[in-house]
């Protein structure tokens, strides 16, 4: 019982109502009940007092007790309010009884007849005229309702029951509606898990009709479902270009080695050195692997040191200088106005600058040239900005360069010689020191990439 979450939202909606519906209930039924009874009391007092003023202004005025028009007013209330009186002189002799006015109208039937137990009320009043006692009223009514003031009672309770049963109807209705929306999101979300357990990874939730707090998760789970259909397109388009890789140059030294076997081929000095090409392709395609495996292992150690941005800078232009002079391309190298210090793995940082050199190296003609200069920013942190004049990035493909093997153009990459993995390794070694990379490109005019450092080891 009570074991999905459905029925317990729905059980303690119902508790809640309920309580709150037999509380109010109550309220108002004793508050209705109290509320007619005082005003009950507060109209006979009322009518008695009215009583009293007209038998004092009837004796002011005869200087004396007289039968009319006291007795008819006396004959009304014993009549129409089962309000009785008895009046005494100031000697306390009986002068007008109301009372057995009951009588007679019980033996003609007109009244109920007196129910055994039924308890009457008295109540004296002193009659004065001009601060002189002239004599006693005594009103006598019975305890509790009356026939008519009963029925109507009885007619609002009635009432009371009836909305209080409406109400419990429709918080059972609406309890189960509300909560059958409630979990109608969560239905939805725990089908479509199963579904992306299942590997089917095109599922997703509908939005429409969900709660806020739903939605949110409902989004945070479609976000979830697409970033792991684009993970398994990656891993099959890596597998594919993976093999692919290795394909050409193992077709090559295959197609060579059984020329030399078949005597096709003389093995001559130029023919070793271009199968020896293709082997030294697949091993720099393995140990590209190897250092993209290194970077991206969770359990890589970096042997943080402060660092200053000039000397590194300083160290780049004597390892580089050469290889751009040698193809015809400017190496520009901004120093900064000042020390500035930062934390990382010298050795990593080395790695990590290389590559984005090399890759602007790569697709910069002879003749353009290549920046590299320091920023800081005001969020604690250094960067170095490398800045070259070559073919561009597309924007489309921007935000997947540092996937494996990803090519905009799927040629460019063979004819430089590259692999596709170098900025997947900046990438890795980046997220590893807890820095940024920011990239910006225009087709045919350049490309930015800044590399943030933090100053501080972060935790």
């Amino acid at each position: 019982m009570l074991q999905t979450l459905r029925s317990k939202i729905l059980f303690y909606l119902l508790l809640i109502s309920m309580i709150g519906i037999l509380l109010v209930s109550f309220f108002i039924q004793w508050g209705f009940e109290a509320s007619f009874k005082s005003y009950l009391d507060r109209n006979r007092e009322k009518k008695i007092e009215r009583v009293i003023v007209e038998i004092e202004k009837d004796y002011k005025k005869n200087g004396h007790f007289t039968s009319d028009p006291v007795f008819n007013l006396l004959h009304e209330h014993a009549m129409t309010d089962q309000l009785y009186f008895q009046l005494f002189d100031r000697f306390g002799r009986l002068q007008m009884d109301s009372s057995k006015i009951r009588g007679m109208l019980n033996s003609l039937g007109l009244t109920e007849p007196v129910t055994i137990g039924e308890e009457w009320h008295t109540k004296s009043y002193t009659l004065k005229v001009d601060q002189t006692v002239i004599g006693k009223l005594v009103a006598i009514y019975p305890e509790g309702l009356i026939d008519d003031e009963h029925t109507f009672l009885q007619t609002i309770q009635l009432y009371i029951y009836g909305a209080v049963c409406l109400t419990i109807v429709l918080a059972i209705l609406f309890s189960m509606l509300f909560s059958k929306k409630l979990t109608l999101g969560l239905k939805k979300l725990s089908f479509a898990a199963n579904e992306l357990q299942q590997h089917n990874l095109s599922v997703r939730i509908p939005l429409v009709g969900l709660p806020t707090e739903v939605k949110d998760l409902a989004i945070s789970f479609n976000n979830l479902a697409e970033s792991l259909a684009k993970e398994e397109m990656l891993r099959k388009q890596f597998t594919g270009d993976l093999a692919h890789e290795l394909r050409t140059p193992l077709t090559t030294l295959r197609s060579q080695i059984e020329a030399y076997q078949d005597g096709v081929w003389e093995p001559t000095h130029e023919r070793l050195q271009q199968s020896h090409e293709e082997l030294m392709r697949l091993v720099r395609l393995v140990n590209e692997l190897e250092k993209l495996l290194a970077a991206e292992n969770p359990q890589i150690r970096l042997e943080k040191i402060e660092l200053e941005a000039g000397s590194v800078l300083a160290a780049l232009w004597d390892m580089f200088l050469p290889v751009f002079n040698e193809k015809g391309v400017h190496l520009d190298i901004v120093e900064p106005g000042e020390e500035e210090m930062f934390f990382a793995d010298k050795d990593r940082l080395v790695q990590i600058l290389s590559n984005v050199l090399n890759n602007a190296l790569k697709y910069t003609v002879e003749g353009k040239n290549v920046r590299i200069s320091v920023l800081t920013n005001e969020e604690g942190y250094v960067g170095f900005q490398i800045v070259d004049e070559g073919s561009g990035i597309a924007e489309d493909d921007i935000p997947h360069i540092f996937e494996r093997f990803y090519r905009g153009d799927k040629s460019r990459d063979r004819k430089t010689g590259g692999v596709g993995i170098g900025l997947s390794i900046v990438k890795a070694l980046m997220d590893a020191h807890q820095g940024m990379v920011k990239v910006k490109s225009t087709v045919n005019i350049g490309t930015s990439i800044t590399l943030w450092f933090p100053r501080e080891i972060k935790n």
